[in-house]
């Protein structure tokens, strides 16, 4: 069964991060949301294993900040 990584895995970590806060630049919280929303679909689709999105949806669920 595959598992989460959640070691440092990606390439350019922080070039990413400042796109994905720039996407959501100056739009109001509701579209923000949605596109967060979209872009977690998107990505769990492409893990395409649903133990392995249960499992980083729980992290998520218990991280604070």
């Amino acid at each position: 069964m595959a598992r989460l990584i959640t070691d440092p895995n990606l390439a350019a970590a922080d070039d990413i991060y400042e796109k994905l806060i720039a996407i959501h630049g100056d739009r109001p919280v509701e579209e923000s949301l949605k596109l967060a929303a979209r872009l977690n679909l998107i990505l769990l689709n492409h893990i395409g294993d649903r133990a392995v999105a249960e499992e980083a949806i729980a992290l998520a669920a218990q991280s604070r900040g």
